[in-house]
């Protein structure tokens, strides 16, 4: 049934200089519920434009004036994410090319069909919202942290400054063995690290390293980023091997 697949209205402006066609392609179009402006020429496109955006442009190339070329190339420099659809003359390839090289996104020769023409139409609006709902989801993301930053958990380890986050920017309080041990950690995700690797590798010569320490060390670490430190997330246990490191920190 028409207008089934359309959630809401969408907006199409189509400009061209031909009136009988701006009638036709408005109801036409406005039968399967979408909202339909025309403009005779740029200068009213302009006009309607900075009135309200439409999702969708149906442009004319030849119009007197400004033609339908300059016009597509301004739409796109001020509304990137806007659909272009470009009306040709048959025949004029030169005409297509130059129209998809400035901004449109595809095109439909006169004389043309209109069930063509709506499946294009249908088409690029569905790219659009693909395109404005993965703009929307980057977004929503949280920016990437800086190289030298390991996220665990909802703090943050900060390997030049050697100092740790909390979830709110505050430092939290650590030794320069727990550091080491966490950078270690840090260099080397989801990898099981035996009690002599973690010896050789995250103590600095001087301390007083042996097993049980290490494990005192894992325990005071628990305590300042995981959220239930008597269930890791983080850095949990090897049996009979040692400890992880999990970024993902899923349970």
């Amino acid at each position: 049934m028409a207008g089934t697949e359309d959630r809401r209205k969408r907006a199409i402006l189509v400009v061209d200089d031909e009136p009988e066609l701006r009638s036709l392609l408005a109801e036409y179009l406005e039968r399967y519920e979408y909202e339909v402006r025309t403009a005779a020429d740029a200068a009213a496109a302009r006009l309607a434009v900075a009135e309200a955006a439409p999702d969708l442009a149906i442009l004319d190339i030849h119009m007197p004036g400004e033609d339908g070329l300059s016009l597509s190339r301004w739409l796109r420099a001020a509304h990137p994410t806007m659909g272009q659809l470009m009306l040709t003359t048959a025949g004029e390839p030169v005409d297509r090319v130059v129209g998809l090289e400035v901004g449109a996104d595809d095109y439909v020769s006169k004389p043309f069909e209109l069930r063509e023409l709506l499946a294009r139409v249908r088409a690029l609006l569905r790219r659009g919202e693909a395109i404005a709902a993965a703009a929307a989801t980057t977004a929503e993301a949280p920016p990437p942290l800086p190289v030298h930053r390991v996220a665990f958990g909802h703090c943050q380890l900060d390997l030049e400054e050697r100092r740790l986050f909390d979830a709110n920017g505050l430092d939290i309080e650590i030794t320069a063995a727990e550091f080491e041990l966490l950078a270690l950690f840090a260099r080397h995700p989801n990898r099981p690290l035996n009690r002599d690797q973690i010896m050789e590798q995250a103590h600095k010569r001087g301390w007083d390293v042996f097993d049980r320490s290490i494990d005192l060390r894992v325990m005071r670490l628990r305590r300042k980023i995981e959220v239930h430190p008597d269930k890791p997330a983080l850095i949990r246990t090897v049996r009979n091997v040692g400890y992880v490191f999990v970024p993902a920190g899923n349970p």
